[in-house]
């Protein structure tokens, strides 16, 4: 019988694994119009490469979740859900900073701030439910 506890999980992993894909393969494919769009700044030379990285990173991080999705019951499954939000809290804090110091950063800059922001306090309520499920069983 599945609980809310991991159905909430599986979710989270899901998402994660969709938003994070999807942002993997822009990077990958178009990092210039990617950053462009998230940043309203261009990128050039060296910064081409180092988004490609980033959007490796992020792939690997959307298929971990992806394949994690089936077994939200392990502690690895744990742990990656950790992991989440530590990207996440570096994401809003990066993209926040970003946001303050660049004049031109638009809505969809602070849609993304957003966006991390929940997904991390989703990672943190699910860790804290875990945490309080184990100490009571």
């Amino acid at each position: 019988m599945k609980t809310q506890l991991t159905i909430a999980m599986k979710h989270l992993l899901i998402a994660t694994a969709v938003i994070e894909v999807g942002t993997g393969l822009a990077l990958l494919i178009a990092p210039a119009v990617t950053v462009y769009l998230l940043l309203g700044a261009e990128i050039y030379g060296a910064a081409i490469p180092i988004a490609r990285i980033t959007a490796a990173a992020l792939l690997a991080l959307g298929v971990a979740c992806w394949f994690a999705r089936v077994d939200v019951q392990s502690r690895a499954s744990r742990g990656l859900v950790a992991a989440i939000l530590v990207y996440d809290f570096g994401a809003v804090l990066v993209l926040g900073a970003a946001g303050i110091q660049l004049q031109t950063a638009g809505i969809k800059l602070w849609l993304a701030v957003v966006l991390h922001a929940a997904l991390g306090v989703w990672c943190v309520a699910l860790l804290i439910r875990k945490v309080q499920l184990r100490h009571l069983s």
